[in-house]
């Protein structure tokens, strides 16, 4: 799904001197210098020049933060759910504030142009304005005289202590995704962001110290490998969200729940969209190119490979000559569509897995390999890259690439596409593109997929909804935001009452009670 670059697990860690700014730990309200000897070089994607240094949070660091969690659950647990939403409301009100500051710092850090950062501040904005609504979200059921006297109610309440590991490409929305819901239902959380972009969660907790937020309430580390076996292991942390790569994905499915937590995992993707002969050419086109090459294609739902149905396969030069129109550049320059991958080792694999297609058989009317940025030639730029005839035996289908490359494929029926999509182990999401009603409603029931679009290519559902990718794309029984998002957060406690009006019983009963 979203990424962790380099990957999470095989970083190469150095010890730095004292050379450049650093970002900080929060920990209990405060923001805290690192006694890390430890750190990781966070580089401007556009220009690779240094901007932080990030540390690898020690054990006594992560340790006080989950301290400082726990102590803080006491009481944030007991406050009022209106008192929770008149937090998230203040929340929401400075967000949309500072929402051009957080987005300058994603472009900064992560690549990604003004326009995308905004839209990312924007679709994690919409969760905390729902998590407003838990009032109701948070309502358990009760019903009266289930038997004689007897009563039964039901509670939502908090699981303590949680922790939220975040991924790259979305440095703002998906901690947005992850404290809000946590905090809203009265739990505390430890956020690590991801030591390539972590900036954006830093200004969230400038945010929430302004409105007032509890100290301890939400906690921030940093780190990798290290940082993970400790949030996956720590007996105090009830739970774990998850977005990222399949190979951390795994791993902290596997290693938390073995400790007894509860996991949501987010991972891998390979989005298929279906272009049928019916379909409106232009809009259709548009839709695919936008959806395959925004964000340089390092987003868990990019439509990364397109289904040419029948005659549709003939679009292929229209295509091609869409995304060579695509203007690539620093995301921080105007009217840039493509900015630079996050990082040098992030170009090498995609590089990588194009030259494989095409050593495989896969044709290239579409090469941005060799593309020149003249006022940023230090930068990580790949331009828009189309691979035709591809086969699902080819590696650069097999592997999810997450940069700025569209695989095509052909197909002679709709059943035929449709056998390709549910071939593939992913599940996160498809999409059909058709002007009939019935080829749609066969696409949506038969395509195995969590999410389905028509005639919409990025199918991502709004948050009174909850994300929801499926097979390959995600572990757990519980996904990220909507009704799903708070039940996940959520344990329940029944409670079942008698109060015996009358004559009191004469003696004890030890069969099973049946409550007629």
């Amino acid at each position: 799904m979203f990424r962790v670059a380099p990957p999470l697990l095989n970083i190469i860690r150095r010890s730095y001197s004292n050379v450049a700014p650093t970002t900080k730990l929060f920990i209990d309200g405060q923001f805290v210098e690192s006694k890390a000897t430890e750190w990781v070089d966070l580089h401007d994607p556009a220009t690779n020049e240094l901007v932080t240094r990030v540390p690898l949070s020690t054990q006594s660091e992560m340790e006080a933060a989950v301290e400082s969690s726990k102590r803080a659950f006491d009481s944030w647990s007991k406050t009022s759910v209106l008192t929770r939403q008149q937090l998230m409301l203040k929340l929401q009100s400075v967000i949309r504030r500072d929402l051009k500051k957080i987005a300058e710092n994603i472009t900064k850090e992560q690549g990604k142009t003004l326009a995308d950062a905004e839209g990312d501040v924007m679709r994690g904005l919409q969760v905390v304005e729902h998590s407003c609504a838990a009032g109701t979200l948070l309502q358990g059921e009760s019903l009266q005289s289930i038997s004689k006297d007897m009563d039964i109610v039901s509670y939502k309440l908090p699981l303590g202590v949680t922790a939220g590991i975040c991924p790259f490409n979305f440095p703002a929305m998906i901690p947005l995704w992850m404290f809000p819901l946590a905090l809203i239902a009265g739990n505390t959380m430890v956020v690590k962001p991801s030591e390539r972009d972590p900036g954006a969660t830093v200004l969230l907790m400038e945010l929430l110290n302004e409105i007032g937020c509890p100290p301890g309430v939400v906690n921030v580390i940093h780190g990798t490998r290290d940082s993970v076996n400790f949030i996956c292991d720590n007996k105090d942390i009830k739970a774990i969200s998850f977005v990222g790569s399949d190979q951390a994905g795994k791993y902290i499915y596997a290693r938390g729940a073995a400790n007894g937590k509860r996991i949501q995992s987010n991972m891998g993707a390979k989005n298929h969209g279906v272009v049928l002969p019916d379909a409106d050419k232009e809009a259709a086109i548009n839709q695919i190119v936008g959806a395959a090459f925004g964000a340089a294609g390092q987003r868990c739902m990019a439509l990364s490979v397109a289904i040419l149905v029948g005659e549709a396969q003939q679009w292929i030069p229209d295509i091609a000559e869409r995304a060579k129109r695509l203007k690539v550049n620093a995301g921080c320059e105007p009217g840039t569509d493509v900015g630079p991958v996050i990082s040098p080792q992030a170009k090498e694999r995609i590089l990588r897995l194009i030259e494989s297609g095409i050593k495989e058989g896969a044709k290239c009317p579409l090469d941005g390999r060799n593309i020149k940025v003249e006022k940023y030639p230090n930068g990580n730029f790949i331009g828009p890259t189309l691979l035709t005839d591809v086969l699902p035996t080819y590696e650069c289908y097999r592997e999810e690439i997450f940069g700025p490359v569209l695989c095509v494929m052909s197909a002679d029926t709709l059943e035929d596409a449709t056998a390709i999509i549910n071939a593939n182990p992913y599940g996160n999401g498809a999409a059909i593109f058709t002007s009939n009603g019935s080829h749609s409603r066969q696409f949506v029931h038969e395509v195995d997929a969590g999410q389905v679009g028509v005639n919409v290519p990025i199918p991502v559902p709004l948050p009174m909804f909850s994300f929801t990718g499926s097979r390959g794309s995600f572990h757990g029984s519980l996904h990220f935001y909507g009704k799903q998002g708070l039940n996940f957060y959520t344990q329940t406690k029944t409670v079942t009452s008698l109060w015996r009006k009358g004559q009191a019983v004469s003696k004890p009963s030890v069969s099973m009670p049946v409550h007629n």
